[in-house]
């Protein structure tokens, strides 16, 4: 199984396997890496540039070949058990969510590797790092996540209440 710098697991054999489109690929399958930022790179934006900047993934290559690939999460929902993220504006409340690291940016035994995280929630990102558990164990939620998240859920449905100026007037 791939380990942090650290040591601790991250839960799949193959970053790659988990990993989504590149953050730098646009809409129409151009490589935005090299449109932006050029000078980062002048070798790889010329190499785009002559392919009228296409992914360089538009071929049969895959995304291990792009020295540039980077697939970060969106935050929206745990990968394993599919616990959905509740914010709340205006609160300093810790999220349910946080991001985790499956690969990470720079060389490793003189291979580059490539930034890959996806969303886990606290429970999951716990048991993941303590070692037990995979990414693609077919779980649940934990009892105590789903009561955080309905927690959430209850205080952001009484803001949407309405009461009258009367109503709110404590006189």
């Amino acid at each position: 199984m791939e380990r942090t710098p650290t040591g601790t697991p991250v839960g799949v054999d193959d970053p790659y396997a988990h990993a989504d489109r590149c953050d730098h690929l646009t809409s129409d399958g151009r490589c935005r890496f090299a449109l932006e930022r050029a000078g980062d790179d002048p070798e790889f934006a010329a190499a785009r540039r002559d392919d009228d900047y296409d992914c360089v993934v538009a071929g049969d290559a895959d995304w291990r070949d792009c020295p540039h690939y980077r697939s970060t999460t969106d935050g929206r929902e745990c990968r394993r058990c599919g616990l959905d993220e509740v914010r709340l504006a205006h609160e300093d409340t810790r999220p349910l969510l946080e991001e985790h690291h499956l690969s990470y940016g720079g060389e490793r035994d003189g291979e580059p590797t490539h930034e890959i995280t996806i969303s886990l929630c606290r429970w999951c990102h716990a048991k993941v790092h303590a070692g037990w558990a995979r990414i693609d164990d077919d779980v649940n939620p934990d009892a105590e996540a789903l009561a955080a998240r309905e927690r959430r859920r209850s205080k952001e449905q009484a803001e949407f209440g309405f009461r009258t100026a009367a109503e709110r007037d404590d006189r």
